[in-house]
């Protein structure tokens, strides 16, 4: 099989999933190559993120583009960053721009709405695919009330010139009820190879946890308060009147995804208290690792926990939230959640999504035939 290299920023192609991403610049925008590809008429996809890989940010996006790749396609990722000056997003827009007419996608698929896919839409002269994954269209009132706003009106405008939309929950789904027709409903998958149970002892020792006591962890991020911090804290307080052995470990964002795996299995049980979700990808890697769950239900988290034992989904009221959490932790076992999520994995969702690509770019192997051939873009 012959290669060639995109552009002279292409690096040499990635030797495992868990290698890190060569980053240059061209101008103000970020062009971060993801492999050396086959020049074999293979779907050519351009990826937009609003952010580099780091820590747990946007890493489920990053995960997903590399199992997407696994299926054969030709990529690159561009990484457009809104929180900037006018002079700066106007420069990147500019990149982005040459970064189409150079690569030559069949389609540009951008993770995330509000202006990361405006401005690709904007900015695009190619079908496009948007994937929604929460508070893109979720009300986010740590942004502020007009600035939330604005943003959930750049993602309906977004919505409106896409060719296809993914959102990763029903409930994200509902939102965009006028151009339901167009909407595939598709969770973000999660690595079953890095995600899975291992020794609790074992896990503890590498976080640098205590070996004794009942852990509860909580995935804060860098949104405490969308997060619900509060409600858990206090849930978790309610119960270590009664357990004061019962601990609350929260993640604030800055953990490396490939350490979360020894967190969930270290754990013995994940709480998620937030008031808006997708499809929360920390429930999901749960479940793979089988640590039981208690949550609120928000997102698509009722229908992943759905057979999921022991785990509950639970109403906002922190005494019933540490009772439920009390009994989980009473039964001493892992979840069966490795069994229900293997559907979830992230071969099979990276299978599903190609097949929205394929909806707008057809193709026909046997014939030969280029796909996204298509009048004045020849290759």
């Amino acid at each position: 099989m012959q290669f060639r290299k995109l552009s002279d920023q292409r690096v040499s192609p990635m030797k495992d999933k868990n290698s890190d991403y060569e980053a240059s610049r061209g101008g103000d925008g970020i062009s971060m190559p993801i492999d050396e590809i086959s020049s074999g008429g293979a779907l050519r996809i351009l990826f937009v993120v609003p952010s580099r890989r780091g820590g747990c940010v946007m890493s489920f996006a990053y995960d997903e583009i590399e199992s997407l790749v696994a299926t054969g396609i030709e990529s690159d990722i561009f990484v457009l960053e809104t929180r900037l000056s006018v002079g700066r997003l106007w420069s990147q827009c500019r990149d982005l721009r040459r970064r189409v007419r150079e690569f030559r996608p069949d389609l540009v698929h951008v993770h995330f709405g509000t202006l990361v896919a405006f401005l690709t839409a904007m900015v695009c002269a190619v079908p496009f695919v948007v994937t929604f994954r929460g508070s893109d269209l979720n009300p986010s009132w740590t942004d502020g009330v007009i600035r939330n706003l604005i943003q959930k009106m750049l993602s309906h405008v977004t919505a409106f010139r896409a060719a296809e939309i993914i959102c990763v929950s029903e409930q994200l789904k509902s939102r965009l009820w006028w151009c339901a027709k167009k909407v595939s409903v598709i969770p973000s998958g999660v690595n079953i190879d890095r995600f899975q149970p291992a020794p609790q002892s074992m896990a503890r020792k590498q976080v640098g946890w205590p070996l004794d006591g009942r852990v509860v962890i909580f995935n804060a991020g860098f949104s405490p308060r969308l997060k619900r911090l509060d409600l858990a804290e206090k849930s978790v307080e309610l119960l270590r009147r009664w357990d004061p052995s019962v601990r609350l470990e929260v993640l604030r964002g800055k953990v490396p995804h490939e350490a979360m795996p020894h967190y969930m299995n270290a754990a013995d049980c994940l709480l998620l208290t937030s008031d808006f979700e997708g499809s929360p990808t920390v429930i999901k890697e749960a479940l793979a690792c089988g640590l039981p769950i208690v949550s609120v239900d928000v997102g698509d988290v009722r229908e992943r926990l759905e057979g999921v034992t022991p785990s509950q989904v639970v109403g906002r009221d922190p005494a019933e939230i540490s009772r439920v959490l009390e009994s989980v932790l009473s039964l001493g076992v892992r979840s069966n959640g490795p069994l229900i999520v293997a559907d979830l994995s992230d071969k099979k969702i990276a299978w599903k999504i190609r097949s929205v690509y394929e909806r707008i770019i057809p193709s026909n192997p046997l014939s030969g035939q280029k796909i996204g051939q298509r009048e004045g873009f020849q290759r």
